[in-house]
């Protein structure tokens, strides 16, 4: 017994001692004091030199049975979650709120259909090609390099090397995309990566330009000084103007415009308000019918108008409202939808712009919003439109008199809308319409940045989905219908090269077409045939650089730059499939849906109004106490009302797409395509299920 203790203590010791703790069989830990040696496993038990003891194998099983035990615990938790996800979706599905069953959709029925098969036909070939390409894998067809060790497949083809009949199908497989599938590929993916760079560079040269206006302080010059209302008329500049407020049932918002522009700081005998009613419902009808009521009492020039048949939506809205005889008495129609609450000194800081300058026809002012913080879907809008209005609107206001009409903030000069041809109700972008005819007259525009109106962002996924499918397939029907005209027009070469190349091409055609093609397929198809391949600096260092630039206007949201990126590249599904909607003059092309509001702002604008009193002249103020109770249990009836999530089947299937996408990229070990591809495949998971915004009433 000595001689085994002194062995023992003469010894150094190799093994490895293992601890192991068990309350119970769900509630154990593990202490692995020291790893076996190599001389542990290369030696049998009869050929064990002298002096060595194979003593490490018992203790060896434990520790394999024990990692296998956590490892089984791990997969049974990621398993349990996968299945918790498909249930909810299961769950989703069968109460029938998904885009499929939406009857306010806004898409052809036939070609969104057709759109959601194609992409389940790739989801269903990428599986069948994930499983192919990890039994490849686990054969030895390892992919970490570019080339998928072709010394492997040269050997393969030898005729006298014998191969199995997987090793003689993937070889050829293998052929077969290195000859057909990934020269076109690579070509279609070079084409969108250099459309890429052109965007790029085009963002870059207006965030230099942005730059270049506040470093030298260039705004719009005015002719005169704000006038004083209080000094009477005098030498001030107060022509005839007109307001209209186009609406279509939206009880929830129309009390707080109404409001604030029958508080316009304006003499009284110079300025008109139309409500141009179109709504639908009886109810909302007399609403707002009520509510111009009140106002006309207390001394208001407004007046209610409604049409009976809605030809032409907002458009034709707005040209029923021109056609009254009065209107030639007056020069300039300011427009504001039932959302905006311009401040009591908007006409003051715009129409004397006009003063003086004969070829001014558009003064734009900017948007700010109410709800910017109420969820993350309403800061990821806030980024797109502050670069909108701040680079965008600004740049092209300073150095070309020409942007877009955004539909509302914003004052025209009558004669230049009619010179124009007016409104025209042959698309759904009858602002953008006016804008381009306006422009092609010879009328300049100015964009003041440091006017704000205020006005609502849509709060839900679905009403922002359809504001884009409006926004992105508009432009497109008014390209094919303006280009002939464009090409005529005695505007100079470069104006019509700005319009053609840069105003309808590249910022509202191959913007949502390289967005959608690049990184929703192409890179997810790069997986499958590696021999086709997209630099990194494509998949993230220009997109995070083009993504930090963007969030430059609104720099309180650069915490959110990543979850911006990936839902930009998520929202490209519906405006790619809204562009090629209208450039192909489909059905859904020609619907108009209108954006669906909260109202949130609407108390505490009302209560802002009772505080702080701002008398027009010859006007008394209306009693908002009533208005202020009845938005408030149109508050209390929304919040009762029951809201649901909807599901939407093609975000849900390139959210498929691209997560087996990112589980073939493991086998090649390509990190960042991995991780971008996971990130992104989860964001259109979470948009698929309807998990940012609010719910849907």
């Amino acid at each position: 017994m000595a001689p085994s203790l002194h062995w023992w203590a003469e010894k150094p010791h190799r093994g490895t001692p293992v601890v192991v703790k068990m309350e119970n069989p769900n509630n154990w830990s593990m202490v692995e004091l020291e790893s076996p040696s190599k001389e542990d496993f290369i030696y049998p038990n009869d050929a064990i030199p002298k002096g060595c003891r194979n003593k490490n194998a018992k203790q060896l099983t434990w520790v394999l049975l024990l990692k296998a035990h956590k490892a089984a615990g791990c997969l049974t938790s990621i398993a349990a979650t996968f299945l918790s996800i498909i249930a909810i979706v299961r769950r989703r599905v069968a109460s029938g709120h998904t885009d499929t069953t939406d009857e306010s959709s806004t898409e052809n029925p036939t070609i969104k259909s057709r759109f959601y098969i194609c992409i389940k036909a790739f989801v269903w070939l990428s599986l069948v090609m994930l499983c192919f390409e990890t039994v490849a894998y686990f054969e030895g067809w390892h992919f970490g390099t570019p080339d998928l060790q072709l010394q492997r497949l040269y050997t393969l083809t030898n005729p006298f090397v014998v191969k199995t009949v997987f090793d003689s199908l993937y070889s050829n497989w293998v052929l077969i995309r290195v000859g057909y599938l990934a020269p076109p590929l690579q070509f279609l993916a070079n084409v969108c990566i250099i459309l890429f760079l052109i965007q790029s560079l085009d963002r870059l040269i207006l965030c230099l330009g942005c730059f270049w206006i506040k470093l030298r302080n260039i705004k719009p010059i005015r002719k005169q000084d704000l006038p004083d209302l209080e000094s009477g008329d005098g030498d001030g500049y107060f022509p005839m103007v007109l307001v209209q407020i186009p609406m279509c049932n939206e009880k929830e918002v129309y009390q707080q415009s109404i409001a604030a522009v029958c508080k316009l700081d304006w003499p009284k005998g110079k300025l008109l308000i139309q409500i141009l009613d179109d709504s639908d419902d009886s109810t909302t009808q007399l609403m707002i019918k009520d509510d111009v009521y009140k106002w006309q009492q207390n001394g208001a020039n407004i007046i209610y108008r409604h049409r009976v048949i809605r030809e032409g939506y907002k458009a034709g809205n707005l040209k029923s409202a021109m056609n009254c005889s009065y209107v030639k008495d007056y020069e300039f129609v300011a427009i504001f939808d039932a959302d905006f609450q311009p401040s009591p000194d908007f006409l003051l800081q715009t129409v004397p712009y006009f003063k003086e300058n004969k070829e001014l026809g558009l003064v734009q002012a900017r948007w700010s919003f109410v709800n910017k913080d109420e969820n993350l879907l309403t800061r990821m809008q806030l980024i797109n439109l502050a670069f909108h209005f701040e680079v965008e609107q600004q740049v092209n206001g300073i150095f070309l008199n020409f942007f877009g009409f955004n539909g509302t903030a914003g004052v025209w000069r009558i004669k230049a809308l009619e010179e124009s041809g007016g409104w025209l109700e042959r698309t759904t972008v009858e602002d953008m319409d006016i804008a381009v005819r306006a422009h092609l007259h010879g009328w300049k525009f100015i964009f003041l940045n440091d006017v704000k109106c205020q006005c609502e962002l849509p709060e839900s996924y679905e009403a922002y989905r359809k504001q884009q499918h409006r926004w992105h397939s508009g432009p497109m029907q008014l390209f094919r219908l303006c280009l002939p005209s464009i090409i005529r027009s005695k505007i100079n070469i470069w104006k019509k090269v700005n319009l053609i190349s840069l105003f309808f091409l590249l910022r509202k055609l191959i913007l949502p077409f390289y967005s959608f093609t690049l990184f929703c397929i192409i890179l997810p198809m790069t997986m499958f045939i590696p021999e086709a391949t997209l630099p990194s600096w494509v998949v993230s260092y220009v997109p995070a650089v083009m993504s930090f630039l963007n969030i430059l206007p609104a720099p309180k949201s650069f915490p959110f730059i990543v979850p911006y990126l990936l839902f930009e590249n998520t929202m490209s599904v519906t405006k790619f499939n809204a562009m090629i909607s209208g450039l192909f003059q489909l059905g859904s092309a020609y619907e108009w849906v209108v954006t669906q509001k909260s109202g949130r702002s609407s108390e505490g604008d009302l209560i802002s109004l009772v505080e702080k009193p701002k008398h027009q002249r010859g006007c008394s103020e209306p009693n908002l106490d009533g208005m202020r109770e009845e938005i408030i249990q149109q508050e209390q009836q929304t919040f009762r009302k029951k809201k649901h999530n909807r599901i939407y089947t093609k975000e849900l299937a390139l959210a498929f797409l691209l997560l087996t996408a990112s589980a073939r990229s493991l086998l090649s070990a390509q990190g960042i395509h991995f991780y971008f591809l996971l990130f992104q495949g989860i964001s259109f998971l979470l948009v698929g299920l309807d998990l940012i915004g609010e719910q849907v009433g």
